[in-house]
């Protein structure tokens, strides 16, 4: 699971029940009808007006689809970003040819700019969908709810079936099968719109997408964006054009797994647009009401789930009476949207008379706030330290760790780009070495350049045009059709 989906902008709401109508906007969103209270209810799809004549036969409008599953917020963060990327490189492409204007017979003018955007082609009339898997399956389970299954005694299992013996050289290739029983609605939806592209950030959305692409009998590229710093054995790797990954470590994981070269690309985890600006941190301070003269600790305690941050919120409150005492630092804690424990964290600020700590409810601007930070406190979930590193700003991470979450914490703090700590106590000697060695943030900050990738989802987006430019024949062997397929893959590069 990935940083806290509360303490985190969401431009636009793609699950029943969060609004009564989703915010109007270029990016669309295809869920299931909030009316279908059947196991086998179909989505409702976009209402089309029923053309006439020569209008019958008209393709529609390209699109590509990009899919998370609701498990977590991560998944969806990475989505998100990737659709934002999409239409800004369809906006800059039209200001392009806006600028640049035509010849007389259509064709581009020589002195047309092009920019980052040479060489990839960007349909004038590109529509971008942004997909809940979870929404679409003949049972709609909660995916959230699924995942802090995870975060209680069952963690180390979790641990052992995310990359080791089955996940390590038995791998999943794809097939049918999951799309057959439980995705046939998403499965239609591919067959009316007929996309462009699909671009997946979860292993669920992957594994139907590739079904729906087996069973529809269409051809479009399928790219796999890996959402933390290790890839699962379960993506549907024979099937994918295209892995889009975090870093070089990732690929050396894929290769082994019998995935070609061209199949794999480093691209790094993608954030949103904002985490690719600059900050004037003076400025951003003192909008923000924070000390110009302190170093500014920021800590992630807000939580769409609260299981998985029960341990975490307990670190925080255990290390509440000590912060007197690091009269260096000022803290700013985000409860996100649990009001509950905003107003106990205010409490307790007040009864222990602590002046050097702001407590803020949802934050609209969390890239901002990050880079106004001179370090953050937070959980190892793949998007948010992700969105740290773009932002430069060098993490503590504190919790326990299973899973993908002890990969990431492996990869950070074998970089020395963060500390990691498991407790109240570890936290506060971390905190005082800070304190006493200022120099430390500097270092952690200069390591952890080595995995920024600011530009990711824009890369992700081009990398996924340029594949739909080029689409592959029906004989290739990505296209066979199998009910189910697994395989065997080479010695793993990184599982235990």
């Amino acid at each position: 699971m990935d940083t806290d989906k509360a303490a985190r902008p969401q431009p636009l709401i793609d699950r029943p029940g969060e609004a009564e109508e989703p915010p109007s906007g270029p990016v669309g969103n295809a869920r299931p009808s909030d009316a279908a209270d059947t196991p086998a209810a179909a989505p409702a799809l976009p209402d089309v007006a029923e053309p006439a004549g020569d209008e019958a036969a008209a393709p529609p409008k390209p699109r590509v689809i990009v899919m998370h599953a609701s498990v977590g917020s991560g998944h969806r963060s990475a989505a998100m970003a990737v659709a934002q990327a999409f239409e800004l490189l369809r906006d800059e492409a039209a200001a392009a040819r806006a600028g640049a204007g035509e010849a007389a017979d259509g064709a581009p003018r020589p002195h047309a700019p092009q920019g980052a955007l040479a060489g990839v082609p960007v349909p004038e009339d590109l529509e971008v969908e942004v997909v809940d898997i979870l929404d679409w399956g003949r049972i709609v389970f909660d995916g959230d709810h699924a995942a802090s299954l995870f975060t209680g005694a069952t963690r180390p299992i979790y641990d052992l079936t995310w990359r080791f013996t089955l996940t390590g050289r038995l791998l999943w290739a794809g097939g049918t099968a999951w799309s057959r029983i439980m995705y046939p609605a998403f499965t239609e939806h591919v067959r009316k719109v007929r996309p462009l592209a699909i671009v997946c950030t979860h292993i669920t959305a992957a594994n139907v997408a590739v079904g729906a692409r087996m069973l529809s009998g269409l051809e479009f590229p399928i790219v796999c964006v890996p959402t933390d710093y290790e890839t699962e054995g379960l993506w549907p790797h024979r099937y994918t054009d295209l892995f889009c990954v975090a870093n070089e470590s990732m690929a050396e994981t894929l290769r082994p797994r019998r995935v070609p070269e061209e199949g794999i690309r480093i691209t790094g985890i993608p954030t949103r647009e904002d985490f690719r600006r600059t900050y004037d941190q003076r400025e951003t301070r003192e909008r923000l009401g924070l000390p110009q003269d302190k170093t500014v600790v920021l800590a992630l305690a807000g939580a769409q789930l609260p299981r998985p941050y029960v341990h975490f919120r307990d670190a925080l409150d255990k290390l509440l009476p000590y912060l007197h005492a690091l009269s260096d630092m000022h803290f700013v804690i985000v409860a996100g949207n649990d009001a509950d424990y905003a107003r106990h964290l205010r409490q307790e600020c007040a009864d222990l008379g602590l002046a050097n700590v702001s407590v803020l409810d949802y934050v609209e601007g969390m890239a901002a706030l990050m880079a106004a930070s001179d370090v953050v406190i937070c959980k190892s979930g793949g998007l948010v330290v992700t969105e740290c590193l773009c932002a430069q700003v060098p993490m503590v991470l504190l919790g326990r760790a299973y899973g993908q979450e002890k990969v990431n914490v492996r990869m950070l703090t074998s970089l020395g780009a963060a500390m990691h700590v498991t407790t109240s106590r570890e936290l506060l000697d971390a905190l005082r070495h800070i304190e006493k060695n200022p120099e430390s943030i500097r270092s952690m900050l200069i390591n952890g350049s080595f995995l920024r990738h600011p530009d990711a989802a824009r890369d992700v987006a081009r990398a996924t045009l340029e594949l739909a430019a080029h689409p592959k024949g029906p004989d290739d062997p990505q296209r066979r059709k199998h009910f189910l397929r697994f395989y065997w893959g080479g010695k793993p590069a990184h599982t235990r």
